[in-house]
């Protein structure tokens, strides 16, 4: 008996680089294309102060909730409270809770960012 003889056919790439334009295509659509910023901080001194007339104003950042010289404020009340009258060069003193994340931290210096006329210091933990 003769063996029937299979032929071979080439492999079609035109489905493939279909898939891979429907993969890229997904790819694109799904993703988010945002803008990053940054935030600046700055590195402790030497410690040493020079003395100020005006005492520092002291902030409080919990988990849910922010003390602005013992006072409960919110964030979006924050800009508008008394960080806006203060002097310039005033020096804003940042404690931070015990479950507070980055985010929370990110978006109390990006309101504080608003206002150019303070120095703000995050005391570390």
């Amino acid at each position: 008996m003769a063996r029937a003889r299979t032929r071979r056919r080439k492999l079609s790439m035109t489905s493939l680089i279909d898939v891979i334009f429907l993969l890229l295509l997904f790819f694109m659509l799904t993703s988010t294309f945002s803008k990053f910023s940054e935030v600046e901080l700055s590195a402790g001194g030497s410690g040493a102060v020079a003395p100020s007339e005006t005492p520092p104003l002291f902030l409080q950042l919990k988990e849910n909730t922010i003390g602005l010289n013992g006072q409960d404020v919110s964030l979006d009340v924050l800009a508008e409270s008394s960080l806006s009258e203060a002097e310039d060069g005033a020096v804003v003193l940042v404690s931070l809770g015990a479950q507070v994340d980055s985010q929370r931290l990110t978006d109390l210096l990006v309101v504080l960012r608003r206002l150019p006329k303070l120095r703000v210091t995050v005391l570390g933990g």
